[in-house]
């Protein structure tokens, strides 16, 4: 009878390969839930970073579109378009939602250019906390 070689990388890749198949299934999961409750986030999102005095504006109703609009495209992002985006600030929190760090990044490089914004307050960390107050619901 032959002896089954079990390999320790072999193993270790097929679990790797496993966690990161869970992860983009979850990812996907969070993408379509807050693409689907597009305006709701928006909403919210917007009212939080106003009340915790993040970003100040002339338009309420234009950084809430703006935010629809990104939820919106959230489901069609590619992969490596969405890990440039975060790089800066993936290691802002140990367990971080993608979504928010998404909406983090999006805050401090993009709707800063928008006319409606006058400006942004804050650190990352206290921009990524305000967002993922809002979107920690998304999560499994």
């Amino acid at each position: 009878m032959a002896k089954v070689n079990i390999s320790p990388n072999r193993t270790t890749d097929k679990t790797i390969r496993t966690i990161d198949r869970k992860r983009e299934q979850e990812r996907k999961k969070m993408f379509h839930r807050a693409k689907d409750h597009a305006t709701e986030f928006a909403s919210k999102l917007t009212q939080r970073l106003i009340d915790r005095e993040i970003i100040e504006t002339t338009s309420v109703s234009a950084v809430r579109e703006a935010f629809e609009a990104q939820l919106a495209k959230l489901g069609y992002i590619e992969e490596f378009e969405l890990q440039m985006k975060i790089a800066p600030i993936r290691t802002i929190a140990q367990d971080p939602n993608v979504v928010s760090l998404y909406f983090t990044q999006y805050i401090v490089e993009d709707l800063i250019n928008n006319a409606a914004i006058q400006d942004v307050f804050g650190d990352d960390l206290d921009i990524y906390r305000a967002v993922d107050s809002v979107f920690r619901v998304l999560r499994p």
